[in-house]
């Protein structure tokens, strides 16, 4: 590999805001002219590791390489230029080559690696190392899906290594190139786009959230029996969702205490500090979200014990009502067996039984029976049976 050209001295690179709207103004529409031609059989998938590589100078696009050997002999040959180089998935190889070349630190690069890593602000030498946590809502599964990226900014290149499929990073590139006051403050300036859009990213998520809390409140009162594993699982989300948005508050406020030190432009720094301010009511509201699933979990374990309590009430109060009911079945039925046990006995044809050639043998029986039957009823009665 040839030799790394030298880095730009101190002071060198321009950090001047030259924006040619004015400032404070919304970002340039998606929809506007679109980007440099994209690398040969680039359809921005996860199959192709290098999803996009470009070089600038003033902001405005000089070279598309096919390959990343390409990417470095044109970045030597560009003196005051940039390269923003996107992959997506690397091979190892290729992250060994660029770190070879940009001269990255083996931790970060084993970081870009290895992959599911919170995320966090490094600095290495010159080369800041960033690790972003994206999000995304999936309607049609009613969940939320988390792509990572991690983001290596130097003096002249910035890298974008993403593992998942947030976030898309290709209106940010659309973003900057329409806007190439902006992308010739240099890389920092590319950093700030992708955090924007990073934490734009969250606003659709919040929003999801919220309705699908909405719906589980109308289930957990509706009685739906399955409301208590969606409640698990959405908070199980905002769990990852937290981890993804409360480091990133920290983040963003170590960069802007690095401003004065690193010579940050004074207009870039403005909208860190919105992107800042975004982030902190994304991290609140989710904050927010985890208590509010909370209360609701309690609220739908107190509703599924009162309805378990209710069917164990309704259960013991009819297992009360049948067992009255048995008592009176039997009560009615050892009453008529009196008289049956009599009536057999005497029905039995033995000759020589005491009663038979009695006069009042017969009178006697029915009375016998009659006694038997009123002294079992008031038996029963007395003990509430009848």
């Amino acid at each position: 590999m040839a030799e790394r050209r030298a880095r730009p001295a101190p002071g060198a690179r321009k950090h001047a805001w030259r924006r040619t709207a004015r400032p404070g103004s919304a970002p340039p529409p998606e929809e506007a002219e679109a980007p440099g031609p994209a690398l040969p059989g680039d359809a921005r998938d996860d199959a192709a590791s290098v999803v996009q590589a470009a070089l600038y100078r003033d902001g405005v696009r000089v070279a598309t390489p096919s390959s990343l050997a390409d990417t470095f002999r044109e970045l030597r040959e560009q003196r005051d230029g940039m390269a923003w180089i996107g992959l997506a998935r690397p091979t190892e190889a290729e992250l060994l080559s660029l770190a070879a070349e940009f001269d990255l630190h083996e931790l970060a690069v084993e970081d870009a690696m290895e992959a599911h890593q919170r995320p966090k602000l490094e600095r290495y030498g010159e080369t800041l190392f960033v690790v972003l946590r994206a999000a995304r809502y999936i309607d049609a599964a009613e969940e939320v899906d988390f792509g990572e990226l991690h983001v290596f900014v130097g003096p002249d290149f910035l890298i974008t290594v993403r593992h998942g499929a947030a976030p898309d990073l290709t209106a940010v590139r659309r973003r900057m190139e329409d806007s190439p006051g902006l992308l010739a403050l240099g890389p920092e300036a590319v950093l700030y786009a992708i955090l924007d859009a990073v934490v734009d990213g969250y606003a659709p998520v919040v929003a999801g959230v919220q309705n699908d809390i909405d719906e589980i409140e109308t289930e957990v009162f509706r009685g739906d029996p399955a409301v208590s594993r969606r409640i698990y699982e959405l908070s199980r989300e905002m769990v990852e969702f937290q981890r993804a948005t409360r480091p990133l508050v920290g983040m963003l406020h170590a960069l802007m205490a690095g401003f004065t030190k690193y010579g940050t432009d004074e207009e870039l720094q403005r909208y860190l500090r919105d992107v800042a301010d975004h982030v902190t009511h994304t991290s609140e509201r989710v904050d927010g979200f985890r208590q509010a699933l909370a209360d609701i979990l309690t609220v739908n374990a107190t509703l599924v014990t009162q309805q378990q309590n209710a069917e164990m009430r309704a259960l013991a109060e009819a297992g009360f009502e049948q067992n009255e009911e048995i008592k009176k079945i039997s009560s009615w039925a050892a009453i008529l067996f009196a008289p049956t046990l009599v009536g057999t006995i005497y029905g039995m044809n033995f000759d020589r039984m005491p009663e038979l050639g009695w006069a009042f043998g017969y009178p006697f029986a029915i009375v016998l029976m009659g006694i038997v039957c009123v002294s079992l009823y008031f038996v029963f009665k007395r003990r509430d049976w009848l």
